[in-house]
């Protein structure tokens, strides 16, 4: 009978193993689902659609909850989203990226020997835009009052249990903090102690920020004792932040500490609502925003990749891994070259960039058999029948930049704060609902170590280093007042048959993208229920510039799964790769996946950190 029981005991742990097949499970929900970067702002999520509100809501909850928690950003960072309306059945772009402010010259950064703005301090910040994101979002699309939408976020800033992960990155950043007074308030209780960050578990209070919080739903509630609308009363509390009392306070103290914002630069400063970018792949529609962010290098990735058959190639295989590998340079030389803010000239040529012809010119330049370490920007203007206006730029792209960006043989070398400029964190949210309404947002800026700006507990943004100041790099993208720089935040929706299919976003800075595609494919070409393929082990190619620090560019360097069989890395290192490895490389992603044929959803959430997801 013993020996009976070890049997049965063996069989259903089997049979577990097989039925999880993920380190996380697989989340079903049949009303709503919410994903993102922090436990606590999950259930800010679940909590927010338990009011009753819609995923505009939920989402606007869940982003007002990861700023508050410093999840590698705050409130003066930016935000980026893509909202499918089912009423119009279309999928809108959210930007709410802050812009550079006055005196923000390539000049002026010149004059202080700076080769590109500075990664850290007050003089990396662009405008806050995550308090107008979000108020905008919440006042066009959702359906709560912002006092119900800011409750979770208000009681943590009154005080909630840090969680490790953020108080050790103060601990370690206390350096710098002590350099920022607002900063060193908020971040360092225990100043003179050993440990000067809070400890883990430890009630972090921001009174500041609670302040400022107040601030906004007070402007919200007088706006409707006066018998304003909704949205009116919404927007009263944009205006407040923006040009009232707390513009007037993030101001002073951005430039006690040597900031340039002004004023003004707050006030004019707008989210804009704007129709996003588009391809079709396999008969699915893919939507990215636009060309100031990196989202159209997948757009393009796709156009490249749609010309092979990579179901047949297999999963990670070597042929698999070099084909995406090498399609995805051809699109990051792009990027590095051509995107830039739309609103500023020169006109980015977006139309010939994704168009499928240009797309099939750029991949006869892989060679199926090496790397090719020298891949820089292609010509799309004869796919948009103009002539090119910098093909003398073009001759020389990548010879004025740092380091190995001459594009000679050299080894990279992936140092640890190469590695850590590369892969700078941000998060995540996803949100759905019955009703149809789906978001996805990849919110960020203002992560610890921050300068927080006066007494209002917002810590400013550092997106001011994407910027370059030699149009011989990028003249789309040189830094100048009013402008936006290139960002890596980049969410992600699908569409399927006129429907929403996936929705999907991750952090961690020029991976976004390269990882988001992999994704993707794990999902249409291999199968992959959402879960898995937010597990699955993806690559990572460093060739292309980094958008942060010293903006470098390693050739050939391929990071792979610990995992990866002998004999494909020896395959790869005979293709010119140099290879690093490992343990886990599959994201963070976070994700829903639309069953129609059940009518449900399914979420991934990742698997990395402390990414979580609810849903119902």
């Amino acid at each position: 009978m013993k020996k009976f029981n070890l049997i049965l005991l063996s069989l259903v742990i089997s049979i577990g193993a097989i039925a999880q097949k993920t380190q996380k499970p697989v989340l079903h929900g049949k009303h709503w689902m919410a994903i993102t970067g922090k436990p606590l702002a999950a259930t800010a999520g679940a909590m927010t659609f338990q009011k009753g509100g819609n995923a505009v809501d939920a989402a606007c909850a869940m982003l007002a909850a990861t700023s508050t928690m410093w999840d590698v950003l705050s409130w003066g960072g930016e935000t980026q989203a893509l909202i499918y309306n089912p009423k119009t059945k279309k999928v809108i772009a959210i930007n709410a990226l802050g812009v550079a402010p006055t005196g923000a010259t390539a000049d002026f950064f010149k004059e202080k020997g700076m080769k590109y703005p500075p990664q850290f301090g007050p003089l990396a910040a662009v405008t806050p835009g995550t308090p107008g994101g979000l108020l905008t979002m919440l006042a066009e699309y959702g359906t709560l009052s912002l006092k119900e939408v800011l409750a979770p976020a208000m009681e943590l800033a009154a005080g909630y249990p840090i969680e490790a992960q953020t108080a050790d990155a103060m601990e370690r950043g206390k350096d710098r903090i002590k350099e920022w007074p607002y900063s060193k308030k908020v971040f360092l209780p225990h100043l003179g102690e050993e440990r000067e960050a809070p400890e883990a578990g430890e009630i972090f209070v921001q009174k500041d920020l609670l302040a400022t919080l107040t601030k906004m739903v007070e402007a919200e509630q007088e706006a409707l004792k006066k018998k304003k609308s909704r949205k009116e009363a919404i927007y009263a509390a944009y205006d407040r932040f923006y040009k009232g009392d707390i513009a007037k306070e993030i101001v002073r103290g951005a430039r006690e500490q040597g900031g340039l914002f002004t004023e003004a630069d707050l006030a004019n400063w707008k989210v804009k609502i704007e129709e996003p970018l588009m391809t079709n792949y396999r008969g699915i529609d893919v939507y990215k925003l636009q060309q100031w962010t990196q989202g159209p290098v997948l757009l393009q990735t796709l156009n490249i990749l749609e010309n092979f058959d990579l179901k047949s190639m297999g999963y990670n295989t070597t042929q698999y891994i070099h084909t995406l590998y090498q399609s995805m340079n051809l699109a990051f030389a792009d990027r590095d070259f051509y995107y830039g803010d739309p609103a500023f000239a020169p006109e980015e040529p977006m139309q010939g960039l994704l168009s499928k012809a240009y797309a099939k010119e750029r991949m006869k330049l892989i060679n199926p058999t090496k790397n090719d370490p020298n891949i820089g920007p292609g010509d799309p203007y004869p796919f948009e029948g103009k002539k090119n206006p910098y093909l003398d730029l073009l001759k020389d792209w990548g010879k004025s930049q740092t380091s190995l960006n001459n594009f000679t043989p050299k080894v990279p070398v992936l140092d640890q704060q190469y590695i850590e400029d590369f892969t700078a964190g941000t998060t995540s949210v996803e949100a759905a609902d019955a009703e149809g309404w789906v978001v996805s947002i990849t919110p960020s800026g203002g992560w610890v170590p921050a300068v927080i700006a006066g007494n209002t507990g917002v810590g400013m943004s550092q997106r001011m280093q994407s910027f370059v100041t030699d149009p011989k790099e990028n003249p789309f993208n040189v830094v100048e007042p009013g402008k936006r720089p290139r960002v890596t935040l980049t969410p992600s929706m699908a569409l399927k048959d006129g429907k929403p299919f996936l929705s999907f976003a991750k952090q961690a800075g020029d991976e976004q993208d390269q990882n988001l595609i992999q994704f993707f494919l794990n999902v249409v070409e291999f199968g992959m229920n959402v879960q898995e393929a937010a597990e699955a082990a993806n690559f990572k190619t460093y060739q292309m510039f980094s958008s942060f620090g010293d903006h470098e560019r390693k050739n050939g360097a391929l990071t792979l799964n610990s995992q990866m069989p002998d004999w494909t890395r020896k395959e790869l290192k005979e293709m010119g790769y140099h290879l690093s490895y490992e343990d886990r490389t599959s994201g963070p992603i976070n994700a829903i996946f639309f069953d129609w044929k059940h009518g449900s959803f399914w979420g991934g959430s990742s698997n990395h950190g402390e990414d979580y997801g609810i849903g119902w």
